[in-house]
């Protein structure tokens, strides 16, 4: 059986923040908290949960851009200590962010090309055949981010991330920035390349109404760490955890059989906490508790 493309073991971060008068105090933060999964070849993993869950800390350690605190990192079968090792590309949320406007279309997607020693004809030859799998006109090659509508834009940051042809792609959010109809045209050229061209992915997104039709298995994310998991089917039809069914019961209906199918909570006063109000909570029941 072969290694899946992509295994955590036990992955955490911790950041340091500062509290108290003129912020002389320090207190750790666990924004990843014991993560830990694999996703198969050719699979579509889907990690779901709010803003500040952890989700793109997730991401960006994968990526090599934030090291862990605890835990291992494997591709492959293989663990990895430095970006450059990873055979991994990402797609952001913010297409238009995540494009040099002084770069032509052509230019961003032959950087990581360039980085791997591909000549210019080969580059141009690259370019030509990524824009057509992303089903972009030939002659935008020459076109600037500030031409592009957001969703061409977003095709653009694809045909980037698939131009190393790498075993991992990370879609961080992919559609949110995109109006509701660009987000299905998206999401259905994510599906089709993936079918097409036996992609992996790790899709990381809190809309649960693009992930119960786009992923294979799904991952839920609750303050750093993954408190259900299983397959879309599974997760979506009986979760298991009270976050899980908390999210599940927010995803809007547009049919009588989905409403039936939605969880029945009951209703929640306040909000949800923070990592660090939970922190602060903990510490103050430890000192009331040594003060007993």
């Amino acid at each position: 059986m072969s290694a899946p493309v992509l295994e955590l073991r036990g992955l955490s971060k911790a950041f340091r923040v500062r509290h108290g008068f003129m912020g002389r105090e320090t207190r750790e933060i666990r924004a990843v908290n014991d993560v830990s999964l694999t996703i198969g070849r050719g699979e579509v993993y889907g990690l779901a949960g709010e803003s500040g869950s952890g989700k793109s800390t997730i991401a960006r350690m994968i990526m090599g851009l934030t090291e862990p605190t605890a835990g291992t990192i494997l591709i492959d079968g293989a663990p990895v200590a430095h970006a450059g090792q990873r055979p991994v590309q990402m797609v952001f949320q913010n297409p238009g962010a995540s494009l040099n406007p002084r770069r032509t279309v052509a230019q961003s997607i032959t950087v990581p090309l360039a980085v791997q020693g591909v000549g210019a004809a080969d580059s141009a030859a690259r370019v030509a055949e990524l824009l057509e799998m992303v089903e972009l006109p030939r002659h935008f090659a020459g076109r600037y981010p500030h031409e592009l509508s957001g969703g061409q834009k977003q095709r653009v940051a694809i045909a980037r991330a698939l131009a190393t042809t790498p075993k991992l792609l990370i879609l961080d959010e992919p559609t949110s920035a995109l109006d509701v109809s660009v987000q299905a045209k998206v999401m259905d050229l994510l599906a089709d390349l993936g079918r097409d061209l036996g992609l992996t992915y790790l899709f990381i997104s809190h809309d649960l109404s693009l992930m119960r039709n786009f992923a294979d298995r799904v991952g839920i994310l609750y303050l750093g760490r993954i408190v259900e998991t299983g397959t879309a089917d599974q997760v979506f039809a009986a979760p298991s955890h009270a976050y899980s069914r908390l999210l599940i019961a927010s995803v809007p209906v547009m049919s009588e059989d989905e409403a039936r199918a939605r969880p029945t909570i009951p209703l929640i006063d306040g909000e949800i906490p923070t990592a660090e109000a939970l922190v602060a909570h903990e510490a103050k029941q430890l000192s009331q508790g040594s003060k007993a």
